[in-house]
């Protein structure tokens, strides 16, 4: 069964390149031109992923990213025109796996579906069939593996894939300081494009959830001039 994509795009021309690039690719595609009525089908509808303009009529794209991540675990691709670091960091920051800016190529952003969605689909392929319980167990943390649930001082954080990887990866080496660069490529693959400050807006994003002080932050801290570290 091919996986359907959402594009959220009000400009038709836009979407219909979008559209037809991703079926040249084997992908189901649906389309809505107004935020709001984009939103509703979003949160009711089973998509693989969500293809999110910033600048929609009816609801801004970041207001919908926020809120349909809250009840949506897939990827979002967040596409919209404007360059300014600021937008780009705001819409990781509501929940958004990843940016595209306009104009772009139609087959770097094929590229980027085919990626998000692997990479998801190698995330949850175990969630429902493993039997053996493989635990990161620091007593105020719990990393499941198996069923990718992440409790702290058990009560259950909800993180996104690259949220949950992250954090993974790096309470799996603890004490051990990796730079801006080996995790994101580690995390997003050198296949994929985009900049560094998606590192900085996912350690932000995760010492909100994890750290009992995230201003103060004693298990996620940042090394100046050489990265990221996790103490247990």
């Amino acid at each position: 069964m091919p996986h359907t994509i959402l594009i959220i795009e009000d400009d038709k021309d836009i979407a219909a390149i979008e559209r037809d690039f991703l079926e040249i690719n084997g992908f189901k595609v649906e389309v809505e031109h107004n935020g709001t009525e984009g939103q509703k089908r979003a949160m009711a509808e089973q998509f693989s992923l969500i293809i999110l303009d910033l600048m929609l009529p009816g609801k801004d794209g970041m207001l919908i990213c926020r809120e349909i991540r809250d009840k949506v675990d897939i990827p979002i691709l967040m596409v919209t025109a404007q360059t300014e670091d600021q937008d780009k960091i705001r819409g990781l920051g509501f929940g958004a796996d990843d940016y595209i800016v306009k104009p772009f190529s139609p087959t770097e952003l094929v590229a980027r579906v085919k990626s998000h969605i692997a990479r998801y689909e190698r995330l949850t392929q175990n969630r429902n069939s493993s039997i053996t319980q493989n635990e990161i167990d620091l007593g105020w943390l719990r990393i499941n593996q198996d069923t990718h649930r992440v409790l702290r001082d058990d009560d259950e954080v909800t993180l996104t894939q690259k949220e949950y990887l992250l954090l993974l990866f790096l309470a799996s080496n603890p004490d051990l300081v990796f730079s801006k660069e080996q995790i994101y490529d580690k995390i997003w693959g050198e296949d994929m494009y985009g900049d560094l400050k998606t590192v900085a807006v996912h350690i932000n994003r995760l010492r909100e959830k994890i750290e009992r002080e995230p201003s103060k932050p004693v298990h996620l801290q940042t090394v100046w001039g050489a990265g990221y570290r996790f103490l247990p």
